[in-house]
């Protein structure tokens, strides 16, 4: 079953295409990473599978409610975590917490439960009172996944959640991401990091608005270099050749 499905979508700004004519499906429980460089379209797309952007042209189902005609439904299905803000510095675990809450309409029984069972879930150990700003990196990643996934959403967008974390952390926060796609979930994820991008099922390369290839990190090293044996490829090579436009 497809939790996303992307059919000969366009987003338009003027005379500017942002996004072309993409088209991809993903299945629930599948970890999809969505890569290229800056401006690539990768955050437009998502903006529109979050119901936050209504398409120029073509179509968008999440968890098959049409994102052009029942937005609201959409947002309600969808997470987001985002690199630069998904909590306040200046407030506490458990104010963050229950601010995500009340913005998600979630009665004081269901945000209970739901909090108690996401803390145990990236095993926090610290008082709920403690000021985000004083969490480490890793952890402050951590609870803004708890927040972003508060209302149980069944698809999850990720943006470069990992950033700026140290290695010990990101491979803790992979392994929740592993755990929320076994759960059901669909997990997309940006990330600059390639030894990430292997841990995806399948990974799409996104390049100057349009969709340029698909598949899975093993097909894309020996579509892309064929002549290779693919343990001798990395995905760095293949974002290089593919996005950047580099040789083989």
């Amino acid at each position: 079953m497809n939790s996303v499905e992307v059919k000969d979508l366009s987003v338009k700004f003027g005379d500017f295409y942002a996004v072309r004519d993409v088209s991809f499906a993903v299945s629930a429980g599948e970890i999809f990473g969505f890569l290229g460089a800056n401006g690539a379209g990768k955050t437009t797309t998502i903006r529109v599978l979050c119901g936050l952007l209504t398409p120029s042209e073509g179509d968008a189902h999440v968890c098959g409610i049409d994102v052009r005609t029942d937005s609201l439904e959409v947002k309600k299905q969808v997470g987001y975590m985002s690199q630069k803000f998904t909590l306040y510095d200046d407030m506490t675990v458990a104010e963050n917490l229950s601010f995500t809450a009340s913005l998600r309409k979630l009665d004081d029984v269901r945000f209970k439960t739901q909090k108690e069972k996401l803390l145990h879930f990236i095993k926090f150990q610290r008082d709920e009172n403690t000021m985000v700003r004083d969490l480490p990196g890793g952890i402050k990643q951590q609870v803004s996944l708890v927040a972003s996934v508060l209302h149980d959403p069944q698809v999850v967008f990720l943006d470069e959640p990992t950033a700026g974390v140290s290695p010990a952390f990101r491979q803790r926060f992979w392994s929740l991401i592993r755990e929320l796609a076994e759960s059901g979930k669909t997990v997309f994820v940006t990330t600059h990091y390639m030894d990430e991008a292997e841990q995806c099922g399948r990974i799409a390369l996104m390049k100057d608005g349009e969709l340029i290839a698909l598949d899975s990190p093993v097909n894309l090293k020996k579509h892309s270099f064929p002549h290779k044996s693919p343990k001798h490829v990395t995905l760095e090579d293949v974002f290089i050749a593919q996005v950047e436009g580099g040789g083989k």
